[in-house]
């Protein structure tokens, strides 16, 4: 996963950032704003940005142990100055969420690949269903977030600095193993020609003999690949 830093910006108030594979990043902060084109869509004051990278095997398992970790870290200090004892719930600050897929990024030589990131279109709900959690877990009104696939621009004024990488347990274990990388990058790819081909030409496939066909699309609606623009 690659690291984030956080950028100072005099007019933020103070905050914190963090990263989900799930793979997320969490910064503590003093401030951070999410623009789109232009137009600002999120702000919050002093907390934690949370950028998150969703690879194709997470399941809700990982989605409620990341929420949990996020909303209990202890990255704030206490009344009476302790560092490390309070977390964002204890305090009572706000959390911005950043789907962020470029942290599922694999090196093929020096070109950055991403067939580790879920898809767009089952992505979307997954982080839908993140946000959810978050809000039933703690306040809704503190909860804030981003554009689901949408080209953006995010200040962050880094609390410290203090960014923290978090990873899920299943996709920590994962990626540490090349043999088991390989493994997913091909589950990955058997998955996008099964999607092009659809369900009754796979199953005719799997009964009836026939040749080659070499016409037949070997790409995925939706594919994430090293070409997706961030």
């Amino acid at each position: 996963m690659a690291c984030f830093r956080g950028e100072g910006h005099s007019d933020f108030p103070a905050s914190a950032v963090f990263s989900i594979s799930f793979i997320l990043k969490y910064s503590r902060c003093q401030g951070a704003i999410f623009w789109v084109g232009g137009e600002q869509i999120s702000a919050i004051g002093r907390g934690i940005c949370v950028l998150l990278g969703i690879s194709l095997e997470d399941t809700q398992k990982e989605l409620e142990h990341m929420v949990r970790k996020i909303l209990n870290l202890r990255v704030f200090e206490d009344e009476s100055g302790k560092h490390w004892s309070k977390s964002v719930m204890d305090k009572q600050y706000e959390v911005l969420c950043i789907s962020q897929f470029t942290l599922q990024c694999v090196l093929k030589g020096n070109k950055p690949d991403f067939h580790l990131a879920m898809p767009t279109e089952q992505a979307e709900g997954f982080y839908n269903s993140f946000l959810e959690q978050l809000r039933k877990t703690y306040r809704p009104e503190l909860i804030k977030d981003g554009k689901f696939g949408a080209y953006m621009q995010v200040h962050i004024q880094n609390d410290g600095p203090v960014t923290i990488e978090l990873e899920s347990p299943a996709l920590g274990a994962a990626t540490s193993d090349p043999k088991q990388l390989s493994k997913l990058e091909k589950q990955q790819q058997r998955k996008e020609k099964t999607r092009a081909k659809g369900p009754s030409e796979s199953s005719k496939e799997r009964n009836t003999p026939r040749k080659e066909d070499r016409s037949a699309s070997s790409g995925a609606e939706g594919d994430v690949s090293s070409e997706r623009e961030p």
